[in-house]
């Protein structure tokens, strides 16, 4: 366990899936040493919050509406997971894989994205807001109606697609674009001085920079 999570850590609310609830609580049992293995288990509904599951394996597994608030999942993979309305409030997750995740209406606020790989992601209607991007990789990732307020971004690859919905109000840094635009039925592409222009529009400020 980190430092910063109880040695006596337990679920405050287990998953109703049976299969996934013995999982855990063998896991808790064992002293939560090592990472959870919860590949293609079905998570959904647990509140989790400040748990220890750096390294854990979470793919293919089903977490809608959990509670993940300040867990720590350094390094886990969640390739392929579905967290739709989860909530990642003040996550740990860093280097986490979320490629082909689902975030859709999740909460992410000020979760540490730092080196995080979200390929292929739907995490429209998502909140963002004060998440740190830092150095993470975010390639076909859709951020239509997404909130990312105040979050900080620096040097992330940042092929997304965004709508006129998506808040950049205080996001600040700087990204690799180009970026896709749904705006009034038609989509354009927004890279350079265009796409800076179009977020300082909506109160951010975020340099984007052209690749060698």
């Amino acid at each position: 366990m980190s430092s910063g999570t109880p040695k006596d850590w337990k679920p405050s609310a287990a998953p109703p899936d049976p299969l996934a609830a013995s999982r855990l609580e063998e896991w808790v049992r064992g002293g939560c040493e090592g990472g959870l293995d919860a590949v293609a288990l079905d998570f959904s509904g647990a509140d989790l919050s400040g748990g220890d599951f750096s390294e854990s394996w979470f793919t293919e597994s089903r977490m809608v509406n959990s509670r993940l608030v300040g867990c720590d999942l350094y390094r886990s993979d969640a390739e392929g997971a579905d967290f739709t309305g989860a909530d990642l409030t003040d996550a740990d997750l860093v280097r986490v894989n979320f490629d082909e995740a689902v975030l859709r209406d999740a909460i992410l606020d000020r979760a540490n994205l730092v080196k995080a790989s979200l390929y292929g992601v739907d995490a429209s209607g998502a909140k963002f807001r004060g998440t740190r991007f830092l150095g993470a990789s975010l390639l076909s990732v859709d951020l239509c109606g997404a909130d990312l307020s105040g979050s900080v971004l620096e040097e992330n690859s940042f092929k997304v697609k965004l709508d006129d919905r998506t808040i950049m109000r205080g996001t600040s840094g700087s990204v690799f674009g180009p970026v896709e635009l749904l705006s009034e039925g038609a989509t354009h592409v927004l890279g350079g001085a265009e796409l800076e222009r179009w977020i300082e529009d909506r109160g951010g400020s975020v340099q984007v920079i052209h690749r060698a």
